[in-house]
């Protein structure tokens, strides 16, 4: 049964307006040349720091028409895959090992749409696209995958792992993984395979390092070995191009020994691998993707790349799956705002619809913000990343992806989740049940705090980013030369300015932070890195949403423009400036309700 109303049956794309913002502006930053410090220290206009990016330009129509697609067709697909999600066959009548999990046929259909030429989700961030000159990157698949996120998680899941997989190959293979690599980004959905990424084992966890999986030497010269061991949390089990990380026989203990293998359900010779699917996992959400054990028992796998560089190999594909759970995120608080702004604009209580309430239109202002936050971060990451992946040597946007990206996982990931519950209590009791969709956001979005490292790992990694790729000696310059483009355009006595002076104060605070921290014994340091992490987010997102804001200005929009509206309202709730939100006198959620929630458009 579909759980999706008719009145959110609309385009996603153009439904977000925030969405295509955030987009566009990613794309303009990673493909402008007047994006490094020396330009911006110079003090050319707001609209100097961008420039139309032809790569969004193509983009678009492509965001536009899978929007659409996403909303008519996909959200009702999902909904009846969620009611009967995929089915392992471990063994035939005979006994024999089959290793076959069925699917619904909508599951096809949604694949379909997805990975093919009308959206290319995959193929398009590494091929150039039929209307194209040049692939058009990682920003691809990360904002289709916030409009995928509308109506299935879960599905975002095989869709990301497939690219992370191509990006490890297409940097890392010496060539004799080609064929895998155009089958995980071709558009002709008869020759498609799915990828995944098999780390986890029962005794390590998260400490990856303590992973027992050995990888047995059969044929040296074209790297294939047989690897032995088990998984423990293996989504998309069923994937053709895995990577396994398993350790050679005589390599050293820990991370430092782990090499990379890709291994698919079958061999080359359209044989089962020697493997074991024991049982898919009894999951609270993302049904659509069936996660489950796996033994390995002999299993062929060829290496990729060097050997014993397996984890630092893997990292290029964690760190895009980690803004691809961000852009997840995004994705499930666009659509739960969409859903109860809808709701609140329609269900009547005591002679009114809610929305008329003023703590309904606080409630609604700052899911509003949040989403703006959310959205304005992550792609504030996926710029870097995008920056990274086409020039792998640019070592600035190198530094800012590393400490950025773990924090746009551990932040939205948090806030999809308290989003979503509150888009169910709005929705009262039909909230809490499987006819309405914020019953499965909430369920998918629980994931997205565990999935690719829990708020701790993450906290860890950002002093991680901090001191092996001494983060901070691009972030600061990079945060103080936007900063000092806003003070410098924004008019002296206005609203901008004073918001720029509470954020610039903050940024102060935050260095000494870390200096701090650099001083600090290792144990105090880790007790104090989720506050780190906390603190960049808040900087980061409000000096963008000022960018934003400034931007709007130099356009000649309307006074205040929603840009500097949510500017105001994130940095006053974040650092409460003069404790300007929540006070008796504070009227800013009323004042602002329909600038911000309805984006100026009475209901």
């Amino acid at each position: 049964m579909s759980r999706e109303p008719d009145r959110s049956r609309r385009n996603y794309w153009t439904a977000d307006s925030t969405l295509q913002r955030v987009v566009r502006r990613a794309y303009e930053r990673a493909d402008s040349a007047n994006s490094g410090a020396d330009e911006r220290r110079s003090g050319g206009s707001a609209a100097d720091s961008t420039r139309e990016s032809d790569r969004f330009s193509i983009a678009e129509p492509y965001l536009r028409h899978y929007g659409r697609v996403v909303a008519e067709t996909i959200a009702d697909n999902a909904d009846l895959i969620d009611d009967r999600g995929p089915t392992l066959h471990t063994y035939d009548r005979d006994g024999e090992v089959r290793n076959h999990v069925e699917y619904h046929p909508a599951q096809f259909e949604n694949e379909q749409l997805t990975y093919g030429p009308d959206a290319g989700v995959v193929a398009y961030a590494f091929h150039a696209p039929p209307d194209g000159e040049e692939p058009l990157g990682l920003l691809h698949t990360l904002s289709m995958g916030a409009l995928l996120s509308y109506a299935d998680p879960g599905l975002y899941c095989p869709v990301s792992m497939t690219a992370g997989v191509a990006l490890v190959l297409d940097r890392f293979d010496d060539g004799r993984l080609g064929e895998p690599f155009e089958r995980l980004t071709t558009t002709e959905y008869d020759e498609l395979v799915e990828g995944a990424m098999f780390l986890t084992e029962k005794q390590g966890g998260s400490d990856v390092g303590a992973n027992e999986t050995i990888a047995r030497p059969i044929d040296r010269e074209n790297g294939i070995y047989a690897l032995e061991g088990e998984k423990w949390f293996c989504s998309n089990i069923d994937a053709e191009g895995a990577l396994v990380l398993a350790r050679r026989p005589d390599a050293p203990a820990g991370t430092a020994g782990l090499s990379l293998f890709l291994v698919g359900r079958t061999t080359a010779d359209g044989e089962l691998n020697d493997m074991l699917y024991r049982r898919l996992k009894d999951k609270l959400g993302t049904i659509s993707v069936p996660t489950g054990e796996i033994e390995l028992r002999g299993a062929r796998g060829v290496l990729v790349g060097e050997a014993e560089n397996g984890f630092k190999q893997m990292a290029t594909m964690l760190n895009f799956e980690r803004l691809a759970n961000a852009a997840a995120a995004v994705g499930i608080i666009g659509r739960c705002l969409l859903e109860s702004t809808a709701h609140a604009s329609e269900r009547e209580a005591f002679g009114e619809t809610l929305d008329s309430f003023p703590l309904m239109k606080r409630d609604l202002v700052e899911m509003a913000v949040d989403h703006e936050a959310a959205a304005t971060y992550t792609f504030e990451a996926a710029t870097w990343l995008d920056r990274v992946h086409r020039d792998a040597d640019d070592e600035h946007a190198f530094k800012l992806m590393r400490l950025l990206v773990p924090i746009a996982k551990l932040k939205t990931a948090r806030m999809a989740v308290d989003t979503a519950s509150y888009a169910m209590e709005i929705h009262g009791g039909n909230g809490y049940v499987n006819d309405f969709v914020t019953h499965r956001m909430l369920r998918d979005a629980q994931v997205l705090p565990i999935w690719e490292g829990s708020t701790n790992v993450l906290a860890l990694d950002v002093l991680r980013a901090l001191d092996r790729e001494s983060a901070h000696e691009a972030f600061i310059p990079e945060i103080d030369d936007r900063l000092a483009v806003i003070e410098t355009q924004a008019k002296p006595d206005g609203e901008l300015t004073e918001l720029a002076t509470v954020v610039r104060e903050a940024f102060v605070d935050l260095q000494g932070f870390l200096g701090s921290l650099a001083a600090e014994e290792p144990e105090r340091a880790q007790l104090r890195a989720k506050e780190l992490a906390e603190d960049v987010f808040a900087v980061v997102t409000a000096t963008c949403l000022l960018e934003a804001a400034l931007e709007a200005t130099a356009s000649g929009g309307h006074s205040p423009s929603r840009e500097l509206l949510v500017a105001s309202r994130f940095v006053r709730s974040t650092f409460d400036a003069a404790g300007a939100v929540g006070n008796a006198q504070d009227r800013s959620a009323l004042d602002t309700f329909d600038s911000i929630v309805q984006y100026g458009q009475s209901q």
